[in-house]
Order: structure tokens, then sequence, then C-alpha cells
């Protein structure tokens, strides 16, 4: 189906007092559209910083990152937020929602930095709650929500401006493990539709809903597999 993201000896270094601290030491890999893939490490592996860099939160010290074809490795802070508001759809373990904020005004907030009109803002965010079974929670604020209703919200925000990437950071970390079930149904939809998924995690039993796992370990690949028998619907 072609690439969309390609990384190329990927390092990145941080300075901590007098030490410099190596999160990445020269990953490579590609992802190619449509894939659903798990990213997995222990702590300290890099896979916060992997992460970031695939979501043009923060680029690399060196090395090369093509994503959809544009070379975004030494973009500024302003490009990369127009590339992430564009390319990229954030699912968080903390949900990140506006408590001030319905569930659709949440939504529609992405659709704001794209320039659409007020109405088309609604319209999209109304569909797209309805499309993670939000229908009647559209005028609700977070405090009125379940924990697996904000992380609806916050995937139906991911959704709205049709990106290239969702990339999922330990969505199911605040949740039970009944909520949790019904939210790795609702991305195995969403891939079964043809987005690309990215899950970050550190649990082996959420990244077995993938089709392909990554294990980090001391800032390299040690491991990249084809996950031949993904979890769908619980089983």
């Amino acid at each position: 189906m072609g690439q969309i993201i390609s990384l190329s000896q990927i390092t990145k270094f941080y300075k901590v007092g007098t030490e410099i601290v190596k999160a990445l030491r020269g990953v490579d890999t590609v992802i190619n559209k449509g894939e659903y893939v798990a990213i997995m490490g222990p702590s300290g592996s890099g896979k916060s910083t992997l992460m970031n860099i695939i979501g043009c939160l923060d680029t690399p010290t060196s090395g090369q990152y093509i994503l959809n074809g544009t070379d975004v490795s030494k973009r500024t802070d302003d490009a990369l937020a127009e590339i992430r508001n564009k390319e990229i759809g954030f699912v968080f373990q903390s949900f990140n929602l506006l408590p001030r904020y319905t569930a659709k005004e949440n939504v529609m907030l992405p659709l704001i930095y794209s320039g659409y009109g007020k109405q088309e803002r609604i319209s999209k965010a109304e569909a797209t709650l309805e499309s993670v079974g939000l229908s009647d929670r559209m005028l609700h604020k977070p405090n009125e929500l379940s924990g697996g209703q904000k992380q609806r919200v916050a995937l139906a925000r991911a959704l709205v401006n049709k990106p290239s990437i969702i990339l999922a950071d330990e969505p199911t970390g605040n949740l039970d493990s009944k909520t949790s079930v019904d939210i790795m149904k609702l991305f195995n939809d969403i891939h079964q539709l043809g987005n690309t998924i990215i899950l970050v995690t550190h649990e082996e039993d959420i990244a077995l809903h993938a089709h392909r796992i990554i294990r980090l370990l001391d800032g390299n690949v040690a491991s990249d597999v084809i996950n031949e028998n993904p979890v769908i619907n619980g089983n």
C-alpha cells in the first residue's frame, strides 16, 4: 500500500547535567499505509521518545524521518505543528479533554485550526462522535462522562480531521479491563476502515491487538515481528 513512515538511523540524545542520555541509538523502520503496529519496550527503552518523534512533537538529533512523502527531520516548531494537525490524530492515556467544553466542542477543536467554517465543524464533529457510539453524549462535559466515554471522545477528536495516522499512547492505561476491551474493539473497527494505527504500550495483552509488534531495548529495535493471530473483538 506504500510507505507512510520511514525512519532511517534516528538518534535522540539529551544532556542531563554533565551526562549525555542516548534515548535512541540509530532506529531504522518502515511503516506502510493501513498497518496496525504496536511499539513496546520497558521503561527507558526509548519508546516514548520514538513516539514523540513519530508524532512530530520532537525532532531527532540525527537521522531522517519521512512522513507521508515529506522529510520532517529538521522542520521548525511551527511547521511541525501544521504537519501534526494535518497528518496525525493523537489519543492519550489521560484523554487530554478540555474540561469546560462539551464532547462536541472538544472534537471540533482540530477543525478550527484546519480552517473549517462553524457549520462544517459541527456536522463533522457530530458525525464522528456518532461513529464512535456517542451520539447521546455530544453535549456532555468530561466530568459527566465515564472513562471509556472520555476515551471515545478523544478518539473522535483524533479521527475528525481524517489524519494519515492514529497515534495512541497507552490508550487503555486509565481504563478498567472491560472498558479496555471495548476501546480496543473500536481501534480494530477503525483499522478495518483502512486507517494506519500506531499503538504505544507496555501491556502485552493490548499489543496483541496489533498486526505487527516492534520492541525497543536500550534505544534500539530489538525485534520487529508480524503478529499472526491478532486479538479481534476480545478473542
